[in-house]
């Protein structure tokens, strides 16, 4: 009996060793996932200023919009819509919060409506022998419509239907153009407005004078006519064919 009670003792206190390291052990083991959860805090706050740039980004591209706000104000391209025409856009005049371009498909109802009753129609339709040598439009009917201070010539597309604005004279400063230059108007103020023209003549501003404005081409212009350095008339045409 001796014998087997030397080994129990000695196997007590080695169970109990053993408790302890094992809860030494887990008590370690909790610590280890404070860590771990650590790094995944600063794992978002690591995330939230790298998409602080992306949104920089955003806030810079936003401002572009503003920026084309301080350029000069979009001109509006007619009254009356055209197919793809933003060249002509520029030549253009502006009665009433009604802009009236040039190629503007217009009849006499239209033009009525934006600009009342005209106060004399004259038409032509272009001959052999009718004395003009336009060739190119024999056939083609042209028509003169007169307004206070304005007189609007048209001319049909070759159908015989539509209708559109190949000049205009303006000789009242109630028509504006839609840089808001007027009738009137000086030639200095004229130059600040289109800095992109120039005058065809000497450039005396004591005589009289031509000041061109073509946007794109030779064909399509704006012609105003200036004597004793302001503006006395504004002609807006187109060469036709």
């Amino acid at each position: 009996m001796g014998t087997f009670k030397k080994p129990a003792a000695l196997l007590l206190p080695a169970v109990l060793l053993m408790t302890l390291l094992a809860g030494c052990q887990s008590d370690s083991a909790a610590p280890a996932a404070t860590p771990s959860a650590e790094p995944t805090t600063e794992a978002v706050a690591t995330a939230a200023p790298e998409a602080t740039p992306g949104a920089t980004e955003a806030a810079a591209a936003e401002p572009t919009p503003a920026a084309s706000a301080g350029s000069p104000e979009a001109i509006k391209e007619g009254t009356i819509e055209k197919e793809g025409n933003v060249v002509l856009k520029e030549l253009a005049f502006v009665y009433k919060d009604q802009t009236i371009a040039l190629s503007d498909i217009v009849d006499d109802a239209k033009l009525e409506s934006m600009l009342g009753k005209a106060t004399a129609k004259k038409s032509h339709t272009y001959s052999l022998d009718d004395g003009k040598n336009m060739d190119t439009l024999i056939g083609r009917t042209e028509n003169t419509y007169t307004f206070p201070g304005l007189e609007i010539k048209t001319i049909d597309s070759g159908d015989g239907k539509q209708f559109y604005i190949f000049n205009m004279k303006i000789t009242d400063p109630k028509y504006t153009t839609v840089r808001n230059i007027k009738v009137g108007d000086s030639l200095d103020t004229l130059k600040k407005a289109y800095p992109e023209g120039k005058l065809t003549g000497d450039g005396a501003p004591e005589e009289e004078d031509d000041f061109r404005f073509a946007p794109s081409n030779y064909v399509d212009y704006m012609l105003f006519h200036v004597k004793g350095a302001k503006i006395e008339s504004i002609s807006i045409s187109t060469l036709l064919d």
